[in-house]
């Protein structure tokens, strides 16, 4: 059996692709357009910022960038919940596996977060 790999930097890009793809399917209304807009903006800078934080120029630094991700990943959450309750797509039920990747994801940038700053007035 494979070990399977943990790969933060995989899973964000596979993240975006699928908020890219659930973006496609919203109508092409006032509403749909507006929504669709900021959910590209909140769900695709978690992956470049994480980019960012992974070439920080101090701890102080790499703790920004990571709380810049998790701001957005926590918007992210948001628009997607309103996309659920409107609905905004076709199959809403289908956003229920996102939200969950989301909230996992949330989960990962508090714990980083807190480690970061935790190893860093350890210093």
């Amino acid at each position: 059996m494979k070990k399977q790999t943990y790969n933060l930097e995989e899973r964000l890009l596979e993240y975006s692709v699928r908020i890219i793809k659930i973006v496609e399917q919203m109508p092409n209304t006032r509403t749909g357009n507006h929504v669709a807009g900021q959910l590209l903006r909140s769900r695709t800078s978690p992956y470049p910022n994480h980019g960012e934080a992974q070439a920080a120029e101090s701890s102080k630094d790499f703790i920004h960038k990571l709380r810049i991700s998790l701001k957005e990943l926590r918007e992210t959450q948001r628009w997607l919940k309103l996309i659920q309750r409107v609905p905004l797509i076709k199959k809403p039920e289908l956003l229920d596996d996102i939200l969950q990747g989301t909230e996992e994801l949330i989960k990962i940038f508090v714990t980083s977060i807190k480690t970061a700053e935790k190893n860093r007035n350890s210093c």
